[in-house]
């Protein structure tokens, strides 16, 4: 019996950015290294890629950032010292680390935006359809969100990108799309620009740290100029991906942890906490106590 393959199986997690909201502790550790309880915030975005199938992960790097390789590389030493205490359950999930499927890194040299650090990946990547997953963003539900999109590939063949409503205070922050709803929680993308005014937004519906990308995006990458900041916006490369492509954004299933903010990184650590077994009755003690009616 044949096994139909999996139509998207490499993904790109850009994790090169400075971490400016949270110098100065990101000046000697990656945003993506924040642990959120026992577990950096890139395990959980690994996590979500391999539970939707992907066999072949592509990490963009930049200076200080190599503690994001020692963290999924083997370590004999540490392994050899939890098996002479009879560490078990640790020992387990530290080799869990290293039987992950293939992570590549490419480094990208300067903070040049997201784009520039996806287009990093082209020669990885190749003729092929591919996921990006930012590595600051966890978003939790039974069917990964990446797989979501998946789906929505696999009917049409075009790229797609999560997206969820925003309040008018964060619309500034995020490359804000024009569409047309065709069916419940699809959009066909007709425009979407980068952190407007909540004044010039076409709507309150923004991009939101997942992405399925035909090929084609690697050439509008290379054409377009440095835009916000100076830098290759993605939202500039969709905008020109538009005029010959089809795009879609999907209001995808699950929630959506910012981390890469500081009061979102908070809510996340508590959320975690409050869903394990063992934290969550002495943190609403804690909780309790602290709050003020």
């Amino acid at each position: 019996m044949l096994v139909k393959k999996q139509e998207i199986h490499k993904a790109v997690i850009p994790a090169a950015g400075l971490g400016i909201r949270f110098l100065p502790v990101t000046k000697s550790m990656p945003k993506e290294m924040l642990p959120i309880i026992d577990k950096p915030v890139i395990h959980y975005v690994v996590e979500e890629a391999v539970a939707s199938g992907i066999d072949d992960i592509i990490i963009i790097t930049g200076r200080g950032k190599r503690a994001i390789e020692d963290y999924f590389d083997a370590s004999p030493e540490l392994e050899m010292r939890l098996k002479e205490h009879n560490k078990n359950s640790t020992l387990d999930r530290i080799k869990k680390l290293s039987d992950l499927p293939t992570i590549h890194y490419v480094r990208q040299r300067e903070p040049n935006g997201l784009g520039d650090a996806i287009l990093k990946a082209e020669n990885h990547i190749g003729n092929e359809a591919f996921a990006v997953l930012l590595g600051d963003d966890i978003i939790t539900n039974t069917t990964p969100c990446t797989s979501q999109l998946m789906s929505i590939y696999s009917r049409f063949k075009a790229s797609v990108m999560s997206v969820e409503d925003l309040p008018d205070n964060k619309i500034h922050n995020y490359g804000i799309i024009k569409g047309d709803l065709i069916e419940p929680n699809l959009i066909r993308i007709e425009d979407i620009i980068e952190k407007p005014t909540k004044e010039t937004a076409p709507s309150n519906i923004g991009a939101v740290g997942r992405y399925i990308f035909i090929p084609e995006i690697f050439d509008c990458l290379k054409t377009i100029l440095p835009g916000t900041g100076n830098e290759i916006q993605l939202t500039d490369a969709i905008h020109l991906l538009l005029k010959n492509h089809p795009v879609y954004a999907y209001k995808f299933k699950g929630k959506r942890y910012d981390t890469g903010d500081k009061l979102g990184y908070i809510e996340t650590i508590i959320d975690f906490a409050l869903a394990d077994e063992t934290l969550k009755i002495p943190l609403m003690t804690f909780l309790k106590q602290k709050v003020i009616i």
